[in-house]
């Protein structure tokens, strides 16, 4: 998951995960913050340098999220806590298919006002 509109040059990074299963068809919630995930795969390290997902947080303004799935033809050959800037060359001619969603988020305290 990724927010462009962060104000970290780049965007920032919410979170990594790589290495799902093929049959995988759902994501439970609250997944756990570690590194292997049972039938989830492994989960890198986000922007804020931890394992797991970080809910979306704009300082101002409305952010888009970007979920970007990709199906490989191949598992990744990384070892746990992968940064998405190694996933994302890690995957370089190996995809086969991808998908994205995009949905936004402003916080709560502007949305008030």
């Amino acid at each position: 998951m990724h927010d462009p509109d962060a104000r970290k040059p780049g965007g920032f990074t919410h979170w990594v995960v790589y290495n799902i299963p093929p049959e995988t068809n759902h994501i439970a919630e609250n997944v756990p913050d570690t590194e292997v995930v049972s039938g989830l795969g492994m989960q890198g390290k986000n922007d804020g340098g931890k394992i797991g997902y970080m809910g979306p947080a704009p300082s101002s303004g409305t952010h888009r999220y970007f979920f970007r799935l990709y199906a490989l033809d191949r598992m990744l050959d990384l070892g746990v806590r992968a940064t998405h800037k190694e996933v994302s060359d890690a995957i370089k001619g190996h995809v086969l298919a991808q998908a994205e969603l995009m949905g936004t988020y402003a916080n709560k305290r502007e949305q008030v006002a």
